[in-house]
């Protein structure tokens, strides 16, 4: 029992430094207090982005897709300056933008992108490219999202709008859930 109660210290202290770790690393913003970069995404169909924090700068971007996921980079006043998928910079006002988090399917060599029952599971839809996802969850290499008709796991390589590192939303019994995943996958092998 002794033993269990260590291994249990010390994994807590493990993981207790790994996150205290990442949060050292990461940069908070002036005005919000939260973390830069981070990931939010457009709050309408249009959002203008400008190349200064004022609109009296001139617009360089009309987005017209709500949901698109975009990264805040820094802050000024009641704008942020963000970077969109295909690397563009400019400043958005801050009521254009919301925390939901959403993923863009990413556009490689034109091949759509696999939808799965699980990680390494059953392929139970495709998605094509440049589609917007809700996030759900995000493990290590996978993510869970969903759109109006399906809802699955996706490699996390395939989309734009989560870091490559990054654990979001990840349940506490999550290790408990990724045995359970292993064990049918080799269930099915036999």
């Amino acid at each position: 029992m002794k033993s269990f109660v260590k291994f249990l210290l010390y994994s807590f202290i493990l993981i207790f430094s790994y996150l205290y770790s990442f949060t050292l690393n990461a940069k908070t913003g002036t005005v919000t207090g939260l973390d830069i970069p981070r990931f939010v995404s457009l709050k309408s169909n249009e959002a203008n982005l400008r190349i200064g924090p004022s609109i009296n700068y001139p617009i360089e971007i009309k987005y017209i897709k709500k949901n698109l996921p975009i990264e805040v980079v820094e802050e000024f006043d009641v704008w942020r300056k963000v970077k969109d998928y295909e690397n563009n910079i400019g400043w958005l006002h801050k009521s254009l933008i919301k925390g939901d988090r959403y993923v863009l399917t990413k556009r490689t060599d034109y091949i759509d992108k696999k939808i799965y029952n699980r990680p390494d599971g059953k392929l139970i839809g495709i998605v094509q490219q440049n589609n917007i996802l809700k996030l759900k969850k995000c493990l290590l290499d996978w993510c869970y999202v969903f759109t109006k008709d399906l809802k699955g796991w996706i490699l996390k390589n395939d989309i734009w709008g989560v870091y490559n590192k990054e654990i979001y939303n990840k349940s506490f019994i999550q290790p408990l859930i990724n045995q359970y995943w292993k064990l049918l996958n080799f269930i099915n092998l036999i």
